[in-house]
């Protein structure tokens, strides 16, 4: 059994379930209208296409705030090194093993909505590049930084290329693999690669950003795949003996 594709031979989106907790439920609600439907019309595009030109666009936009700074600064270029080839590596996964959520059309405000979300990624490197704030990192942190960023990439992309893969041959709960002792090991992954860049940032206001994305994007559509999950016979087994985002013995799961 093999998962729907569309016309063009990539991923149809799966059906979406909400959260099942009603504040994250609300939460997830609302960023799908205004990243989807927001002023209703036509749906010129896929979402991931909007998301592709982001992530492809951060590192010229690195290049160029080091440019209209002249920082040109072993820390700035760590992090244009970082934060650029993860841009390419997604958009690289996406053409490979694009993921199925991602598919859907979404309207021009949607699509804006999406774009301008997605760029509150961006203060990042311009909190560093333009020294408004903090220090730069010492070397020690930076190496951190690489490992941080080596080790959420492999995550990110083994989990999404196995889940895509898996589903190509079979519908079904992924139960080893990445998925084995954790059940959001590609978020996790993402998580790790910008955690690199707040390294590299070296301020706490990076943290607190991607703390406010993780909790206003990561949480949500996390719980949305939990609820959905729930609907196969082995979800219980399952999530008793992994944890959410770490491995049961030392994460926590959610419910």
């Amino acid at each position: 059994m093999t998962e729907t594709r569309t016309a063009s031979g990539t991923p149809a989106a799966r059906p979406e379930v909400p959260p099942t907790n009603p504040v994250a439920r609300a939460v997830y609600r609302a960023i799908t209208h205004l990243s989807r439907d927001l002023f209703g019309g036509p749906r010129p595009w896929r979402q991931s296409w909007v998301i592709d030109v982001h992530k492809g666009a951060t590192g010229p936009l690195v290049v160029l705030l080091m440019l209209t700074y002249g920082n040109t600064t072993t820390p700035a270029w760590i992090y244009l090194a970082l934060h650029g080839s993860y841009g390419l590596a997604w958009v690289i996964k996406d053409r490979i093993f694009p993921d199925r959520s991602w598919q859907v059309r979404v309207t021009i405000g949607g699509a804006a909505v999406t774009f301008l979300g997605l760029s509150l990624y961006w203060l990042l490197p311009f909190l560093l590049v333009s020294g408004v704030v903090g220090t730069p990192p010492s070397p020690a942190v930076m190496a951190a930084a690489v490992a941080v960023y080596a080790v959420g990439l492999t995550l990110m992309l083994g989990a999404d290329a196995q889940k895509y893969f898996t589903l190509q041959l079979r519908n079904g709960l992924i139960q080893d693999g990445f998925f084995r002792h954790m059940r959001h090991p590609n978020y996790l992954g993402e998580m790790l690669v910008y955690a690199a860049f707040a390294l590299v940032v070296n301020h706490w206001l990076a943290w607190a950003i991607l703390g406010a994305m993780w909790l206003a994007l990561f949480l949500p559509r996390m719980l949305a795949i939990e609820a959905s999950l729930a609907r196969f016979p082995t979800w219980p087994t399952y999530h008793a003996r992994t944890g959410f985002l770490l491995p049961r013995s030392t994460g926590r799961s959610f419910r």
